[in-house]
């Protein structure tokens, strides 16, 4: 009898396979402190000049790097794009403890991709911190067309993986993201911290405890 390969392939997927948020989630968002200080500005203030959908534009790829430049803000000021860039490079950073239970969840055989709201720039997060080491880039809105908290963005996620919602267990730090990956049948999980996070995936029967070595046989 011959075994399709595709098919032993899938008997061997570990599951569930976990959705990463990225920003906020495992790499801190410059967004809210670094940005608004580089304006010379309070987050509110920026808030309030800022063009209402030009980031969100962004994110889904609907405009470029360019555009962005002439639309960021409500009364098209010119600013220092690559300033700006510079200053979100140098906010990007680690959120403690999660680098390390990536690393576990990786060890543990567990697959996980990103699933994140982000514009090109995440591969500046790429160039900086190299997630590709415990993930995939497999979900960015930029690419996708779709943000979070989009039903469809769950499904399409789900479909693009061929899984059920219900094999993937999805983790964000925003409860509207988290309630729609449940409203979809996915388990979701409100990111607090990587200790927490470790505590709720155990729930879920998802350990990731480090294997003991097993005594290697005599020879």
């Amino acid at each position: 009898m011959v075994v399709n390969t595709a098919e032993q392939e899938s008997t061997k997927r570990k599951l569930p396979v976990l959705l990463f948020d990225v920003m906020d989630t495992l790499i801190r968002d410059p967004f809210y402190e670094d940005m608004p200080k580089f304006f010379k500005l309070t987050l509110k203030e920026l808030f309030a000049v800022k063009h209402p959908t030009a980031w969100i534009e962004f994110e889904t790829g609907l405009i470029s790097e360019g555009e962005l430049l002439s639309k960021f803000f409500k009364d098209g000021r010119d600013f220092d794009l690559t300033g700006l860039k510079d200053c979100a490079y140098e906010g990007y950073r680690w959120i403690e403890g999660c680098e390390d239970l990536l690393r576990r969840v990786q060890e543990a055989g567990y697959e996980a991709h990103a699933f994140t709201n982000y514009p090109h720039w995440y591969k500046m997060i790429e160039e900086k911190l190299s997630l590709s080491r415990y993930l995939d880039w497999t979900f960015v809105s930029c690419h996708t067309g779709r943000r979070k908290p989009d039903l469809e963005a769950f499904m399409e996620a789900a479909t693009t993986l061929g899984l059920e919602p219900q094999d993937c267990v999805f983790i964000d730090d925003r409860l509207k993201n988290v309630e729609a990956a449940q409203a979809v049948g996915m388990a979701g999980i409100l990111f607090e911290s990587a200790s927490s996070l470790e505590v709720e995936l155990e729930k879920l029967g998802i350990s990731l405890e480090s294997q003991p070595l097993q005594p290697s046989l005599p020879l």
